[in-house]
């Protein structure tokens, strides 16, 4: 009778989970034929306006259309990404049908560099004669930067700008580390190498004080000099409105030049209705950047192609995923874009904070074996630090954002040590045989002899020195030139174009104009690799972990950053050349 309710009871669940399923692929079968619907109904009248807004976080690409997504991220519109936002910009800048643009900003929650990009996208767009105006009921730095660049600025009256400057502000875990009676065991090399002072240290180190100053002091006069330049305000007098928190007030905000006019949503249509020279306000024709780009998606018919390379996430070994390198998988797409005849140059944009070193070299190996073949351009997008930075030194030229975090030049290893709180937290202890004087090495259960601690510092300090040679190499600079401005320290585009680390200042457009100009090619498509996961590979993945994810986002709202680093921190395994530094404008 036992078996039985067993056996019963096991048939249930896998009936019911059979049935959640399949009403899950149905809801997404539905959800995707409405998609579909609503696609073909798009058309691009006279007098478009498109309406551009960035609710969610922009990614480095547009995701495949996936049609269950939304089923565990609770909302079925389409997400941009970078790619595809710059490239519709671009086609609407040469569109007759497209009179302007009106940016809806509120919280722009993406990175620096990325808002940077499309900032000059739109710059880029102004250029053509055509309006841009921009209207939020408040406005955080991030919507505010990017919204600066409009003819108008539009402010509910009763709204704010969140203008008072950047802030770097780390989690230090030294406290309770000491109360679990863990100890962390760190090898490094490079006084500036600060990814392990939250393990150890209580407080900023002099030394990543010193630098954490340094790049966010060069990223926010990089902000200020474009916004100074737009908003025709001098940088003085923008840091003096930061400094008051003077545009809290919606009032203030008008008189200190930040905002031209506070209006009503519905008063604000009237004047974009003003713009294009309309009196009836039925005759404005609003797109969405998402719906035009169902429109305008086109591609070249010439066989030549500029491959565009994403490298996005952390560094590790295997096979990785959309949001994350794996070497295996990365170094074979390489190889195969060596091979093809009809790439010819290759674009890698960069957005990493770096991760496993030796996964670092086996992807630089591919690209200086592409590089000797055709031209390798990388952009740097957010941050290319560390192994990020490590994996740009194969190529040809390379390009960041002024905002761009890189450098990092620095390897570290940890090994935790759980002895103590194993036995006096949990209660266990550990006994061991073994045929070698070291073949427990290395031990999480134990302290690191002496002997086993210098093992460890020779291989960082020979993977620092590796480090040094591929910078060295690539630019045309002696080691002792690169370990000057290396031992972990990070730096700002701004500076790294100074040091020598990049060639120029520029973005992901940038770059693919030069890879076009350096191979001499007037016509070409691109080819945008690795080929992102399958939308039912993607489904799997996500019911098994998106909603947990989802829940945690939720829960955790702010402090899902800091859970994810501990996250990372917890799957490091060897030698590391990793940043995990993230600066956010919020």
């Amino acid at each position: 009778m036992k078996d039985f309710f067993k056996f019963m009871l096991a048939s249930m669940l896998g009936f019911i989970l059979v049935i959640v399923i399949v009403f899950f692929i149905s809801l997404g079968l539905i959800i995707g034929l409405m998609s579909f619907v609503e696609q073909k109904d798009v058309v691009v009248k006279e007098n478009t306006v498109l309406r551009i807004d960035f609710k969610n976080p922009i990614p480095e690409r547009t995701p495949k259309h996936n049609i269950f997504a939304g089923l565990t991220s609770g909302s079925f519109k389409t997400i941009l990404g970078l790619n595809d936002i710059l490239r519709n910009i671009s086609d609407a800048k040469a569109d007759d049908r497209v009179k302007g643009i009106i940016l809806n900003l509120n919280i722009v929650p993406s990175g620096i560099s990325t808002l940077e990009e499309i900032r000059a996208a739109l710059l880029d767009f102004k250029e053509s004669g055509k309006f841009v105006l921009c209207y939020g009921e408040y406005m955080t730095q991030g919507a505010y930067y990017i919204g600066s660049v409009a003819d108008e600025m539009y402010l509910h009256p009763q709204g704010f700008v969140d203008f008072k400057g950047l802030n770097a502000q780390l989690m230090f875990f030294k406290g309770m580390l000491d109360k679990l009676d863990i100890k962390m065991q760190i090898v490094r090399h490079g006084k500036f190498k600060s990814a392990v002072e939250p393990l150890i240290q209580e407080e900023m180190s002099p030394e990543n004080r010193e630098q954490y100053t340094a790049f966010i002091t060069s990223i926010w006069n990089s902000i200020l000099t474009q916004i100074s330049a737009s908003r025709g305000l001098s940088v003085g007098e923008l840091n003096s409105i930061a400094d008051g928190l003077i545009a809290y007030d919606a009032e203030d905000a008008v008189s200190s030049g930040l905002i031209d006019k506070l209006t009503f949503r519905d008063e604000y249509r009237q004047i974009l209705a003003d713009h294009l020279m309309v009196d009836d306000l039925d005759d404005i024709s609003i797109i969405t950047l998402s719906q035009y780009d169902r429109v305008m998606k086109s591609f070249s018919i010439t066989g030549d192609r500029i491959a565009v390379i994403y490298a996005t996430g952390q560094i590790g070994g295997g096979q990785g995923n959309n949001e994350e390198i794996g070497a295996d998988k990365f170094a074979e797409t390489i190889a195969r874009v060596r091979e093809d005849d009809d790439v010819k140059a290759v674009v890698l944009r960069v957005n990493s904070p770096g991760g496993d070193a030796l996964a670092s070299d086996i992807i630089w190996r591919e690209l200086e074996l592409c590089q000797a073949v055709k031209p390798v351009i990388v952009s740097m997008g957010d941050v290319a630090a560390s192994g990020g930075y490590w994996i740009s030194c194969a190529s040809e030229k390379i390009l960041a954002d002024p905002t761009t975090l890189t450098g990092s030049i620095g390897v570290f290893g940890v090994i935790p040590d759980f002895g103590d709180f194993m036995e006096n937290k949990i209660g266990i202890t550990y006994d061991r045989v073994g045929t070698n004087e070291n073949s427990e090495f290395p031990s999480v259960v134990r302290p690191l002899t002496s002997y086993e601690r210098k093992v460890l510092q020779n291989k960082v300090e020979n993977v620092y020195d590796l480090f040094l040679a591929r910078v060295s190499n690539n630019r045309d600079m002696s080691k002792d030139e690169v370990d000057k401005i290396g031992e972990g320290r990070v730096w700002s585009g701004v500076d790294a174009l100074k040091l020598g680390l990049i060639d120029e200042l520029g973005g992901l457009c940038d770059a693919i104009d030069m890879a076009a100009e350096i191979s001499g090619l007037e016509e070409y498509r691109l080819l945008e690799l690795p080929v992102l996961k399958d939308p039912m590979d993607q489904l799997i993945e996500e019911l098994s972990a998106g909603v947990y994810t989802n829940v945690l986002k939720t829960e955790l709202g702010p402090f899902y950053r800091d859970y994810k680093h501990v996250q990372s921190a917890l799957e490091w395994e060897g030698v590391q050349a990793r940043l995990p530094v993230q600066v956010v404008i919020e």
